[in-house]
């Protein structure tokens, strides 16, 4: 091994290791491990210490298409991801000049795809599309400052300004970033990192939660003093933070701490009205804590919901009766989430930005009755609208739009079905589900996982099983009808159009031959015509009540 080379299979892959003249004297979990046994027995020598990251493939070729003198570095996220053995999906390069075209050259030896990102620092990017559909991005980029010294202190956090040298396996680490990584902190390489980039006050809270890392106290200070800065980023980078956000790990600690950095007012503002509004039983809590509730019930039920899901591991019998009931549906709800509106963005963190909306109108509908008791009529209907306002603002697709807004729109009813429920005993009807799916199509399976964050935001430590039974027997009923019996109640096929049904009532085009159309599908959803002669005698029927009616 006198290259210093390690292959995958070395017992020194991922591991620190001291090395003399080419071969390895000492290996540590730390730096400071290393070099320390690598003193014990040569003790007037000054080892290299290096990290032997097991490079993906992926880098091995990119390195085989460069030519062989050609400078070149892994930085940033990349490096620290390959440090805590976590996968990324974003390799970005570091390199002394020809970031475009070293860019091209490995997109097409490749065969994949090239996107020209900045010309004016430089840097192309190379999509690479793998099998399962997935995209791994490689940026190649020139050094941002005088050297590679000075790009990686520019950088935003310490953690992600560590460089590591393709060619002789040796990691540049100007801002003790390793150190600050085995501390599990999160600290600015700079007083000036978030006023160059508020957004990275963003990234510094989502990188927090990703990794189970702390703030560092300092960092924060900096954070806050910065938070008014973000008018000035534009809003689709706003926008692409707060959904990595919302799609990952603790997304109610994230948007909390947003809110206790003072960053809401210039993010989301619409939020920060919330907190502080009280709410009648049975809400255990105001507003803005429920709000958040909602956030961190609505996580760990997708969670338990996954496909793999140990149901073993927990204590909660709530959690317990939620994979009993709902269980069987986990591929089906994985395959709802695999589908995407937006190829950039997942429908998880659209469901979760509905969530963040769900009650975004109640300090402006907000009455008190005579009895005390405090009511938020229509809620949901302008909560809708608020949140299809802040999307324009982010600019997101049209698409995205109306999902969140179909489940804002529509999240009472979940509660609905279970009040009659309760108090009559009567289930949804057919023809009631019909109409629930009618008018949230494929958001139907986000209200139902709505629904049932939101009942155990509200009422907390006081549900009780009885109560989350029902709800569970709700959410069946509806998932179990969409996943299951799709053409029987949820969209049963049309039996005749428009044209057919002119034809045979003898009537002009106008809206009844539309009322009429969705009265024969409510029928057929309710199992009461099955066929074009019923659908037809039920049309004429219709057709002479409304007649006697107008007369």
């Amino acid at each position: 091994m006198t290259d210093g080379s390690v292959p995958p299979h070395s017992p020194y892959t991922g591991r620190w290791v001291a090395r003399l003249r080419g071969k390895v004297v000492a290996q540590g979990d730390t730096p400071e491990q290393a070099l320390y046994a690598s003193q014990q027995s040569r003790h007037k020598e000054r080892p290299e210490i290096i990290f032997m990251l097991p490079l993906p493939p992926l880098i091995k070729k990119v390195l085989e298409i460069l030519p062989a003198g050609q400078e070149i570095y892994l930085v940033g996220g990349a490096v620290r991801d390959l440090l805590l053995s976590v996968p990324s999906p974003d390799l970005d390069f570091a390199l002394p000049a020809k970031g475009i075209s070293i860019a091209r050259t490995v997109a097409n030896s490749l065969g994949a795809g090239f996107l020209l990102l900045d010309e004016e620092r430089d840097t192309g990017r190379v999509i690479v599309t793998q099998e399962d559909g997935s995209r791994i991005f490689l940026d190649f980029a020139v050094y941002r400052g005088a050297n590679l010294i000075e790009d990686l202190r520019a950088r935003d956090f310490t953690i992600n300004a560590m460089a590591y040298n393709l060619r002789d396996e040796t990691i540049i680490d100007p801002t003790e970033g390793g150190k600050d990584l085995r501390a599990k902190t999160i600290r600015a390489c700079s007083p000036a990192s978030f006023s160059d980039d508020p957004v990275r006050i963003l990234r510094a809270i989502r990188q927090a939660a990703a990794f189970d890392f702390r703030l560092e106290k300092n960092t924060r200070e900096l954070m806050k003093q910065s938070a008014n800065q973000l008018g000035r980023i534009s809003p689709e980078r706003l926008r692409d933070e707060v959904f990595k956000i919302l799609k990952g790990p603790k997304p109610d600690t994230c948007i909390r701490a947003l809110e206790m950095l003072g960053v809401l007012p210039y993010l989301m503002p619409e939020l920060a009205a919330l907190k502080g509004v009280a709410q009648s039983e049975p809400h255990m809590y105001d507003v803005w804590t429920h709000t958040l509730a909602v956030l961190g019930h609505l996580d760990r039920i997708i969670s338990a919901l996954r496909v793999g899901y140990d149901a073993e591991k927990t204590n909660d019998m709530f959690t317990g009766l939620l994979g009993l009931r709902l269980g069987r549906y986990r591929a089906q709800i994985a395959e709802h989430f695999a589908e995407s509106l937006n190829i950039d963005r997942e429908l998880r963190s659209l469901l979760f930005f509905a969530a963040l909306y769900h009650d975004v109108s109640k300090p402006e509908t907000k009455i008190i009755e005579e009895s005390g008791r405090i009511r938020f009529f229509d809620h949901d209907i302008k909560g809708a609208e608020i949140a299809s306002e802040r999307l324009r603002f982010f600019n997101v697709s049209n698409n995205e739009v109306e999902r969140a807004r179909t489940i804002i729109k529509n999240h009472m009813r979940i509660h609905f079905f279970v009040d009659r429920l309760e108090k009559e005993k009567h289930p949804p009807s057919r023809r009631a589900i019909y109409r629930f799916f009618r008018d949230s199509g494929k958001a139907g399976v986000d209200l139902v996982l709505l629904g049932l964050a939101d009942v155990r935001a509200t009422r907390a430590h006081a549900l009780t099983i009885e109560t989350w039974t029902t709800y569970l027997n709700i959410a069946r009923i509806l998932l179990e009808n969409y996943f299951e019996k799709p053409e029987e109640v949820v969209s049963p096929p049309r039996l005749l159009d428009g044209n057919i049904l002119m034809k045979e009532l003898g009537i002009n085009p106008g809206p009844v031959v539309g009322q009429l159309l969705e009265s024969i599908r409510e029928h057929q959803a309710a199992g009461k015509i099955e066929t074009l002669e019923q659908a037809l005698a039920f049309a004429r029927d219709e057709l002479a009540n409304q007649s006697t009616i107008k007369t």
